[in-house]
This record gives structure tokens, C-alpha cells and sequence, in this order.
């Protein structure tokens, strides 16, 4: 160890920081937060530094530096880009002993500022020692992602009950695992979840049976000579205390369950509350468009039970998942049902959560990424644009029972972008009901493969020409649609994972091209297959209106 932790009180505290720029600010703002009485010592001070220390406790001075400031300082930053100076300050506060930290230069700091994890009152620090400053801020962001917001409310509760627990539990190890219970039970989860009253009510509630138990067994234990106990069994011990029996028949504490969205595949796209509740789960149902990079992350002793379905392929059917749901919650565990994309579209999540509701099942719904978003935003074709839609509808492919959705009346207008789910069996019903109920055949189309994931594909066709494009190209599901003029941005808005997009061309197309050879293309080609795609544009522009190349050239 390098350096060793320490955290500074700095309330009220004086803390000299010379200089007037970006890296002052910085630190200013994070010394703020710790309640320190900044005094800023340059001979111009920004402006943003000035709004930041408005307060009069706070101190701007507009001078060059010299070591009279120090007087009465607490801890001294310099954050100037003087080399010369930046020596003096360290030399100076040095003889009067007092911390300094010179910004960005290692050898010069008694003390190093870390990568801060705050969860105010709890706090984190992650240090290199100065040697690797960009890898603690990603070890931070790591640690963001594990530890919610609600700890620092939990650890404030806490400090409010500690006499109180101290006062009715005598004894250090009672007060420890009455603390675990708390932290990592019912008291965590409602405090979690943004009740704090309910939190509060139910620590007390906690705490004031735990102290009554205390009572119960001191009042035995004097009542009970110590030469009438013998050594027994389990068995003969609760025929003997009545009330160890009826302890112990008591019902089980009923459980929650967490109705979490898992978004479209990438497992990056998880929300950090998603992925505190996965972590600790005790039994997860999960859907078959769960990604296992996705499923990796829930709690590695957690039961997984795969409940998916699949187009006239349930494992298990919902009322049995419903069922099962509210099984595992009365028998006290902690239930994560893992669905792909958001809960609430398309996924059920309203029929579960009234079934839990229905049980007295407390629940929680955790939104995720849904597909239509991930798919578009992944595929670079913008659901909403001021020049081409001003609204967009998300669609099932089929109804209730498995009755297809033919309302194609209602598809045609054209400032609006539609998001077909579970369309890609259908492909060729929906497309000929659309036209068939007056939308232009000319209408842009897209097929969306595997949003977000490695093996993402896009095929973009028009309605009269994807069926033939989806033969030929066999793309797998699960795949959604998105039909509007938006799909015609793909091409030029299009960034990931590009190898596997099949543009805007269909099958005869691709062959007969002779900037592309009718191949595709090999890892090697790949840049060769964007400097084509790059001169095809161009070609297509030029044949669209005579000046078209010369536009392009010329903007």
C-alpha cells in the first residue's frame, strides 16, 4: 500500500486552492460537496468558479499567490499550469505542515484525490497513486453500476435507529446480524424501491420484535434453574417450551417479486437497478429472448427456470408462469421473471402483476430497453424525424389467441412510423394486406435481426420487394419490422456492426452490381465493401437528378 485511505471532515473546514481555471473548478465542486470553505487565489477567477461560490462562506481573491493565504487552511490544492509556482506552494505549505496536493504532478502531493463513489453518507474512494488516473474512473464506473442510490438512504436510516439498537440489543454480535437482516432484507428492498416511510416502519417493527425476543428469553433464562435443563433434542426442547414450537410453526415472510425488463440482448443496456435485483434473486424466470450474456449476470446460486415461448411453442403457459410466480414469493424467496425488452410492451407484464396483486404478492416492475428502440437506434433508422414522421405506433403481429393483426386501415399514414413485433412469420400477409389497404408498394421497409447483439443483421427492401429480399436472405428471428419513410436514413445513418447489413438492394440487384461483385464480403474485403457502398451512393445520387453529383461534390 502506497498510500494509505483517509477521509477528511472538511465541514466548515478552510481549503486554499490557487488558481482560477478548469482544473480549479473541478476541485472546487467536489470540495463543495464535502461542506469546505473554499478560498480561490488567482489573478482571474472564471466565471463558472464564481457562480459555483456564490455563497458567502466562500472566498474569491483576486491576487497572485503568496503564503500569508495559508494561514488557517485545512488542506491546500494547487491548480495552476505554473511549474515554478506549483514547487514554491508545495515547498511552502510543506514548512508549515499542512496537506498539499500539486494537480497532476504525483511527487508533489501529500494527499491524492480519488475516483469518488458517493452515496452520501456512504463513501467510496478508488486510487492508482497517480499512476493509472483513467483506469480508477473506470473501476468507479464499474462500482456505479453495483452499488444504487439507495444505499446512502439505507445508511442514514441506519444512523437514525443506531442508539435505539444499541440501547434494546445488549450484545455486539446481536446488534451485527440484526443489522444483516436489515440490510440485506425487507428494510433494503422497501428502501430501494423509494419508500422510505414504509422503510423506517419496518426496521422498527424489526427492531422492536427482536428486543422483545430478548426479553423472552432473559425472563426464561432467570425463571429456569440451570439444573433443570437437560441435554435433549430438537424434538423434546419444543415439547418442553410451547413457545419454541409456535415460533417456529410461523409462516414463512412472503417474498417479492421483481417484474425486470432485460432489454433487446446487450447485456451494457441493462439498467443498474436491473442488475442489483438480478443479483440478488433467489430463483429467476426467464423468457426465451433473455440473452445468455444477459442471464450471466444474475446471481451465480440463483435457481434459473426457463419459462419462454415461442411462436405455438410455450413452455410453460402463462397462467402456469403467473402460478409459479406467486409460488416462490409465499415460500419467502426473492423472484427476478426476466423478459426480454420492457415488461409493459408486448410482454405481459400487466397480466402478471395482476395475478401478484390479486395474491397479496408484493412486486416491482423494472422498465428495460424495448426491441423497437434498440433495433432502430442499433440499425440507424430514427423512429421520429422532423422531415420524414412526426409519430410513431408499436404493433403486434398477433392478437390474443394467436389471431393475426389485419387492422391495415389503420397503417397508412405516412407521417408515421410503424414497429411491427412478431411480424417476420407474417411477413407476407402483413405487406399484401398493406398494400392491398392503399399504402404505396414504394413504402421503405426493414427487417431488424438480433437488435443490438453481435449477429445483428438489417435488411431494408419496400413492401413490394422485402418478401422476396426475407427468402432469399433467410434472416432469423427474433426480428421485428419498421415501416416508414425513416428506413430510407439507413443507409447513411448506419453504424453498427456494418458487415452485416444488407442494403437497400434485393437479390438480382447485389448480383448484377458490379461495384459490389455479387459476393459477400470476406473480413478482408470489408473496407473495400465501404468504399463501394460510399461510390454506389454517389451513382444512385447522380441518377436521381442531373445535378445531383454536383450538389454532393460541391456541399
Amino acid at each position: 500500500m502506497n498510500t494509505f485511505p483517509l477521509f477528511f471532515k472538511l465541514e466548515g473546514r478552510k481549503v486554499l486552492i490557487v488558481g482560477g481555471g478548469d482544473v480549479a473548478l473541478r476541485k472546487a465542486d467536489l470540495l463543495s460537496r464535502a461542506g469546505a470553505c473554499i478560498t480561490i487565489l488567482a489573478p482571474t477567477i472564471m466565471a463558472e468558479i464564481q457562480a459555483l461560490l456564490s455563497d458567502s462562506k466562500h472566498q474569491l481573491i483576486y491576487e497572485n499567490y503568496h503564503k500569508t493565504y495559508m494561514t488557517g487552511a485545512r488542506v491546500i490544492i494547487a491548480a495552476t499550469d505554473d511549474e515554478t509556482l506549483n514547487h514554491q506552494i508545495h515547498a511552502d505549505a510543506t514548512e508549515i505542515n499542512i496537506p498539499v496536493n500539486v494537480v497532476d504532478t504525483p511527487p508533489l502531493c501529500d494527499f491524492i484525490f480519488p475516483a469518488i463513489v458517493d452515496r452520501n453518507p456512504i463513501v467510496i474512494g478508488i486510487s492508482s497513486n497517480g499512476k493509472a488516473p483513467v483506469l480508477a474512473r473506470l473501476l468507479r464506473a464499474r462500482l456505479e453500476t453495483l452499488i444504487p442510490q439507495g444505499y446512502g438512504k439505507l445508511a442514514k436510516l441506519a444512523g437514525d435507529f443506531r442508539t435505539e439498537v444499541k440501547s434494546k440489543i445488549p450484545t455486539l454480535t446481536g446488534r451485527r446480524q440484526f443489522w444483516e437482516r436489515a440490510f440485506e432484507g425487507q428494510v433494503s428492498g422497501l428502501m430501494f424501491a423509494g419508500n422510505e416511510t414504509q422503510a423506517a416502519a419496518q426496521l422498527k417493527a424489526d427492531l422492536d420484535e427482536t428486543a422483545a425476543k430478548i426479553d423472552r428469553t432473559s425472563n426464561a433464562d432467570t425463571q429456569i434453574p440451570q439444573t433443570a435443563i437437560s441435554v435433549t433434542d430438537s424434538k423434546d426442547q419444543s415439547q418442553q417450551h410451547p413457545e419454541h414450537s409456535a415460533a417456529s410453526s410461523e409462516q414463512t415472510p412472503i417474498g417479492e417479486v421483481y417484474i425486470v425488463g432485460a432489454g433487446p440482448g446487450d447485456p451494457e443496456l441493462l439498467t443498474f437497478k436491473a442488475l442489483r435485483l438480478m443479483q440478488q434473486a433467489d430463483i429467476v424466470y426467464y423468457d426465451a429472448l433473455v440473452s445468455p450474456q444477459v442471464l450471466d449476470l444474475c446471481r451465480r446460486d440463483a435457481d434459473k427456470v426457463f419459462v419462454g415461448k415461442k411462436r405455438s411453442n410455450h413452455a410453460v403457459a402463462q397462467l402456469g408462469i403467473n402460478e409459479l410466480l406467486v409460488n416462490s414469493a409465499k415460500e419467502g424467496r426473492r423472484v427476478v421473471r426476466l423478459k426480454g425488452g420492457d415488461p409493459f410492451i408486448f410482454g405481459r407484464g400487466g397480466e402478471e402483476i395482476e395475478s401478484l396483486r390479486a395474491h397479496g404478492v408484493p412486486y416491482q416492475v423494472v422498465p428495460g430497453i424495448t426491441a423497437a428502440n434498440a433495433a432502430a437506434s442499433y440499425a440507424g433508422i430514427p423512429l421520429t424525424h422532423r422531415d420524414h414522421s412526426q409519430s410513431v405506433r408499436f404493433v403486434t403481429g398477433f392478437l390474443k389467441a394467436g389471431a393475426p393483426n389485419s387492422n391495415f386501415k389503420s397503417f397508412l399514414n405516412t407521417d408515421e412510423t410503424v414497429v411491427f413485433y412478431m411480424g417476420l412469420h407474417s411477413l407476407a400477409r402483413l405487406t399484401e394486406g398493406l398494400i392491398e389497404a392503399g399504402r404505396n408498394a414504394d413504402t421503405p421497409i426493414a427487417i431488424i435481426s438480433n437488435a443490438s447483439m453481435p449477429n445483428q443483421q438489417v435488411l431494408t427492401g419496400t413492401l413490394a420487394t422485402i418478401v422476396a429480399q426475407q427468402e432469399q436472405a433467410q434472416l432469423p428471428t427474433p426480428a421485428l419490422l419498421i415501416m416508414g419513410d425513416v428506413v430510407a436514413l439507413h443507409h447513411d445513418l448506419a453504424w453498427y456492426n456494418l458487415q452485416n447489413q444488407q442494403h437497400n438492394q434485393n437479390v438480382s440487384d447485389t448480383a448484377n452490381n458490379w461495384l459490389r461483385g455479387g459476393t459477400a464480403a470476406t473480413p478482408k474485403e470489408t473496407s473495400l465493401q465501404q468504399q463501394a457502398h460510399a461510390l454506389s451512393m454517389v451513382a444512385n445520387l447522380a441518377t436521381q437528378q442531373e445535378d445531383g453529383l454536383e450538389k454532393l461534390v460541391i456541399d
